[in-house]
């Protein structure tokens, strides 16, 4: 009797694991890829400050070759338009942001370079964590956005397979590997 439980033991421990293994798989493939979670624009004492927040997770594609010491480059797109009925829209704000990730083998850390300041990482994660966070004072025009206007605001983060060197741009066409983007995260501004 005895052997008889320990081997269905031994199987519905077995299935038990395969069942948990199962379900984590779509959570695995969720993990890869860019997503907007949050974003504002707000007024302060010093002029207006965009705040952002996104998830991102690279492909294993990705992840290889950022190892073997491929940069990759993401860019963060923002713009705020002032809808018209009569014309068309006024575009107000077209900002980017660039962030080079790389990775340096001999000192094995990872550097996200944002124009000429740059941040040293020991781990994969953080420095991907410091890229999700954006918060940036944007030079704005004197009088470009009126209190009684109602403005349209979308922002996006996204790999720029341009800026890849030219061998990794021809398998970077039509790969869902290589094409990381977010959707654009739209909300409006004012009344």
């Amino acid at each position: 009797m005895t052997a008889f439980i320990t081997r269905c033991c031994r199987k519905y421990s077995l299935l038990c694991a395969l069942a948990f293994l199962w379900s984590a798989l779509p959570l695995a493939a969720h993990a890869e890829g860019i997503e907007a979670k949050k974003a504002e624009f707000t007024i302060t004492d010093g002029g207006y400050v965009l705040d952002a927040e996104f998830s991102v997770g690279l492909t294993h594609t990705l992840d290889e070759a950022l190892n073997k010491g491929v940069a990759l480059y993401f860019v963060v797109d923002f713009e705020l338009v002032r809808p018209r009925w009569y014309w068309f829209n006024e575009k107000i704000i077209d900002y980017q942001q660039v962030y080079r990730l790389s990775y340096n083998a001999l000192t094995r850390q990872y550097r996200v370079t944002v124009s000429n300041l740059y941040q040293n990482f020991a781990a994969l994660q953080e420095a991907l964590d410091f890229m999700s966070r954006l918060r940036r004072s944007v030079e704005v025009e004197p009088d470009a956005l009126r209190k009684d206007a109602t403005y349209n605001a979308a922002i996006r983060m996204r790999l720029d397979t341009a800026q890849l060197p030219k061998p990794f741009q021809v398998s970077a066409v039509g790969s869902r590997e290589w094409n990381l983007s977010s959707d654009w995260h739209r909300w409006t501004i004012g009344q």
